[in-house]
């Protein structure tokens, strides 16, 4: 890829980024919510997050339910207004930020297990978020390996000694 095509595809995610919060801003104005919206981009996929208004939680709901669906929802606007299918993610409160650290560190528990015991082991259902990150952190410890195994909604992550 040319750098001219990286530059026009960061400049997408950041119009993305910003009809993202634009749409978000208009959401938290109709339910009379506060909060300040961040836009950024990581990777190759813009990223949105509120943050700062105490009813938030609201908006994540039951282990990332509303928020799942409020981040549906604003790919949906993104695509209306702009075209293309978004990937965007987006974060309320640091309620993702907050599980994939949480995640991260589950994945290296259980990669320690697994390089004490030998023994490969078998992880809760996931959703692919969840298991993107298992398999991050996985990768980055040496002597372990990891892979999925079964069918939506009960796919997992095994972990496996190399």
């Amino acid at each position: 890829m040319s750098k001219r095509n990286i530059e026009v595809s960061e400049e997408r995610l950041v119009e993305e980024g910003e009809v993202a919060g634009d749409y978000l801003e208009q959401l938290l104005d109709i339910l009379d919510f506060d909060g300040d919206i961040d836009l950024d981009v990581d990777g190759d996929r813009a990223s949105v997050s509120i943050d700062g208004g105490g009813d938030l939680d609201t908006l994540v709901g039951s282990d990332g339910s509303v928020l799942d669906a409020l981040q549906e929802l604003t790919r949906l606007a993104v695509q209306q207004e702009l075209g293309d299918r978004s990937r965007l993610m987006l974060d309320i409160a640091g309620w993702r930020a907050n599980k994939r650290e949480a995640l991260s560190e589950a994945g290296r528990v259980v990669a320690k297990r697994v390089l004490e015991s030998g023994e490969s082991e078998e992880m809760d259902p996931m959703t692919p978020f969840e298991r993107k990150i298992i398999h991050d952190a996985i990768a980055e410890v040496d002597g372990v390996a990891s892979d999925s195994t079964g069918a939506e909604p009960n796919r997992r992550v095994v972990v496996l000694p190399a």
